[in-house]
């Protein structure tokens, strides 16, 4: 190993070049600020990661003022509601109806990374993929400094700030002293088996439904491919689920005349997805700033993990522009609280639509309770209002 044989400054060093990483980078090249990216893994690796694609109008937004919007709003869906569905009935939530126009766009979340990819090529903008060992320096300095391996050599990369895109598992959040991080967390005892196939949906808009049996959800990714989830023990494996076998679980989860709609089919990705709620604090030390999975995570059922790391993506880029632009520090003083506000109300609503359509070990009582709840749901225009602008997305504030 050659010891520091190369050594490169820039403005704001981004680690992880997923959707989160690549976004702050394309919205401060655009501001004028200097940015190097880097990543652990391949470009192809990257872009293989299958994700979910329900963005919030903020997110739709931020990427085409981002100049990365094009394709999501020639290819995307465009949806102004949902239902929810339970013992046998189906309730229709009307976004726009309900929150003055706003609605979704369902895209999947690989096509973003691919959309700012793109850009960032366009651009000429620095991304370092297989930079392997990835390691903070003197964060809480103002000279910090990251360091890396790549094709043997080991790599310096001086910076004024350092964003931590790098996900729950990446070396950001590890930089924070164990003294003065403090992590919350919830895991549940379930997860989500889901499948992909090139099948027609069965509905043009997301189904959650909620049964005796366990949770199902019936999803898209266009008007040919669609995806869909059951809920299964946490410590289940994927092998014991043939296609035949899911195809028959999810219709005994689902409204019969949904059920008798659906088109099955060859499933082309098979998986199951943990899930917990956990938040990290703070998400900024010193010259260091978590964002998106590596301060937070949610359960995918409000559909809220991309959009909250564009959340922060928002308030952490304009906090960096502000800074260069006009010596204000303002924002960066405040990034944590802004993005921790907007973060345990997306927790909040994550884990409230997690505990009502999902199947637990409960009491008697509890079932009742969440019957009821689903009543309330039904006869209350403002408990739906609740639930449509939490959907389509509290503001950037």
């Amino acid at each position: 190993m050659h010891e520091g044989r190369h050594c490169v400054k820039t403005q704001v060093a981004i680690i992880g070049a997923g959707p989160s990483g690549l976004l702050l980078s394309q919205r401060l090249h655009l501001a004028g600020v200097e940015t190097v990216v880097l990543e652990r893994h391949s470009r192809d690796h990257v872009l293989s990661r299958i994700r979910a694609g329900v963005l919030e109008q903020g997110l739709a937004d931020m990427l085409r003022a981002a100049g990365v919007g094009d394709r999501m709003d020639a290819e995307g869906e465009i949806h102004d509601g949902c239902e929810i569905a339970f013992e046998d009935n189906r309730l229709r939530i009307d976004f726009a109806e309900l929150t003055g126009g706003k609605t979704v766009m369902v895209y999947g979340q690989t096509e973003v990374t691919r959309d700012l990819y793109k850009a960032r090529d366009a651009m000429g903008g620095t991304i370092i993929h297989n930079a392997e060992n990835v390691a903070l320096h003197d964060v809480d300095s103002d000279s910090p400094y990251v360091t890396y391996e790549k094709d043997g050599e080991t790599h310096r990369l001086d910076c004024e700030f350092i964003a931590g895109c790098d996900g729950f598992h990446g070396p950001s959040r590890k930089a924070i002293p164990a003294d003065r991080l403090k992590v919350f967390e919830k895991v549940y005892p379930f997860g989500w088996l889901g499948i992909l196939s090139e099948t027609p949906p069965v509905s043009e808009e997301l189904i959650y439904s909620g049964h005796p049996r366990g949770f199902a959800l019936c999803s898209l990714r266009s008007r040919v491919l669609s995806r869909y989830y059951v809920q299964v023990p946490a410590d289940e494996k994927v092998d014991n689920w043939s296609d035949d076998r899911f195809w028959e679980e999810l219709k005994s989860r689902l409204p019969s005349d949904v059920a008798a709609d659906l088109v099955t089919g060859p499933s082309i990705e098979k998986s199951i997805a943990p899930l917990r709620s956990f938040v990290a604090e703070p998400l900024r030390y010193g010259r260091m700033f978590l964002v998106g999975d590596a301060g937070h995570i949610v359960p995918p059922t409000g559909a809220k993990g991309l959009n909250l790391a564009a959340s922060d993506v928002f308030y952490l880029s304009n906090a960096l522009i502000d800074y260069y632009r006009a010596d204000d520090e303002t924002g960066i003083e405040h990034y944590a609280e802004k993005a921790l506000r907007r973060i345990w109300l997306a927790e909040r609503f994550s884990w409230w639509m997690t505990t009502l359509l999902h199947k637990f070990d409960e009491e008697a009582f509890d079932v009742r309770v969440k019957r009821a709840e689903l009543d309330h749901l039904v006869h209350s225009r403002a408990a739906q209002t609740a639930l449509a602008e939490n959907y389509v997305g509290l503001p950037y504030d």
